[in-house]
């Protein structure tokens, strides 16, 4: 049986700064903030016949979105790193982009989902790069969390399928 030292001193190896395992929770961490607040800018803006709907559903992701990051934060922590943190590196660091103003119901409910599509691909891709490095802990987070994404890309790919009062 190894010794604890070697263990620790492998598994801390193996997290340094710059390992793509590292990389990929810092950008989800970022992501996590970015999302949380175009969330709360489409909850804000929302207006139309689907404006109680809307601006409920925007809260509830906002809600998830933000558990989401302080998740993938601890586990950066667990790991032996640091998180991102800052409004500017987390908007550097995000492949997301954050929410434009005047948009129209339509448009913030397409903006949402193209960034949500960005970060469920970003996770399934670093589900699979934990998966490679050996990292069971980081495997389990991702999977968990691609499917709250997944669930919210959802809805909002129904609801742009509808002409139901989204306008523009």
């Amino acid at each position: 049986m190894p010794a604890k030292q070697d263990v620790v001193k492998e598994i801390s190896r193996e997290n340094e700064r710059g390992n793509p395992v590292v990389e990929h929770l810092h950008s989800q961490t970022a992501n996590a903030f970015v999302l949380y607040a175009n969330y709360k800018h489409y909850h804000w803006q929302t207006f139309g016949p689907l404006f109680r709907d809307l601006h409920l559903m925007f809260d509830e992701f906002a809600l998830e979105v933000i558990k989401s990051g302080d998740e993938f934060a601890e586990r950066i922590r667990m790991i032996g790193q640091d998180p991102v943190s800052g409004l500017r590196r987390m908007e550097e660091t995000a492949a997301v982009h954050s929410a434009g103003a005047g948009a129209s119901m339509r448009e913030m409910i397409e903006e949402a989902d193209a960034n949500l599509m960005l970060v469920i691909r970003d996770m399934r891709e670093a589900a699979r790069i934990a998966d490679e490095q050996n990292d069971p802990g980081t495997v389990d987070l991702f999977s968990k969390m691609v499917q709250v994404h997944e669930k919210h890309e959802w809805f909002l790919r129904e609801i742009r399928k509808k002409r139901d009062g989204l306008t523009g």
